[in-house]
């Protein structure tokens, strides 16, 4: 009996790199995906994009499938719109290991930074993006259809960027905090020492 033998995927070794803040906007992004369903019980999926420089909401897409070719073009557009970061953050998920994405990535000149498995913090500001992305738009509404949906994300990220103070930014808003700390050094925010 001819029994097809299972070839185990050789993923490459993930270095651990330490956790940093970018210096610049659109230096670094991080991605990830988050699933849900609609009331009529059909999932779909997001991939959340930011600004790990000030914690800005770049892209969120609402669909039911997101194979490597759409998700390569929500970053072309993305690029487009925002211009191309450094480097990209992501986790080990099957979208981010295809060989399209690496591919993709490196015909841009874009450095990908993988977390290492098991170690969802190395990539926290997505996390908590998505937290609270959950909390505030995917478990506070039924959505009936996908357009529905992306309705609703376009708002909140309008509210999230432009009107919601973050903690971690000195209690102003991403929009604000880049604004003041991008090329004008003379309104730069300062933040009090972290306790030791």
């Amino acid at each position: 009996m001819n029994k097809r033998r299972k070839v185990r995927r050789r993923v490459p070794a993930r270095v651990k790199v330490p956790w940093s803040v970018p210096n610049q906007a659109g230096g670094t992004w991080s991605i990830d995906f988050m699933c849900d369903v609609l009331m009529n019980k059909r999932r779909f999926r997001t991939p959340n994009i930011i600004d790990d420089y000030n914690r800005e909401a770049i892209a969120v897409e609402a669909a039911y499938t997101m194979p490597a070719m759409r998700k390569t073009e929500i970053l072309e557009r993305t690029i487009h719109e925002r211009g191309k970061p450094s480097c990209i953050r992501v986790d080990n998920g099957p979208e981010f290991i295809s060989e399209e994405f690496k591919d993709w990535c490196e015909s841009k000149g874009i450095k990908v930074q993988y977390t290492q498995p098991g170690k969802p913090m190395q990539n926290g500001y997505i996390e908590r993006f998505n937290r609270t992305f959950r909390e505030n738009l995917l478990d506070a509404y039924l959505s009936r259809d996908i357009n529905q949906v992306q309705v609703l994300a376009d708002e909140w990220m309008e509210d999230y960027n432009y009107n919601r103070p973050h903690e971690a930014l000195g209690g102003i808003t991403p929009d604000l905090y880049k604004r003041l700390n991008c090329g004008d050094t003379r309104n730069a925010v300062e933040f009090p020492a972290s306790p030791q």
